[in-house]
């Protein structure tokens, strides 16, 4: 059995932000100074949707002496109907639990001492 997840506070606020002017190339820096999110998890973030298909890259052409060509972003058709869709209330509802026998078992405690005193 397949689910579908539900995407991340951070994905969902990437995608509504590509989604305010869908048409306009956007790079991953501007994008993070916009949300207030760090590199590490933007491009991430920028990367999947584009393994989707939900974004279009490119990289940009105009040179500028002392930096390098950035990647630039955009939503494809399907991502802008994926965003679109996300911001109406219905997609807002929490998915079924997954019932306990289905769901990964805990992480073991940690232990309280390193790994190494075992030697």
């Amino acid at each position: 059995m397949t689910r579908e997840r539900r995407p991340s506070a951070q994905t969902v606020a990437v995608l509504r932000a590509l989604a305010d002017q869908p048409e306009r190339w956007r790079y991953g820096y501007d994008l993070c100074t916009e949300l207030g999110m760090q590199a590490g998890s933007m491009y991430p973030i920028l990367m999947r949707l584009a393994d989707r298909g939900l974004l279009e890259t490119s990289w940009e052409t105009e040179r500028v002496t002392g930096r390098p060509p950035r990647h630039l972003y955009r939503l494809t058709g399907p991502g802008l109907a994926h965003a679109t869709a996300m911001a109406t209330p219905a997609t807002a509802t929490p998915p079924a639990a997954v019932p306990a026998a289905e769901r990964a078992p805990a992480k073991s405690a940690r232990r309280s001492r390193p790994r190494w005193a075992d030697v």
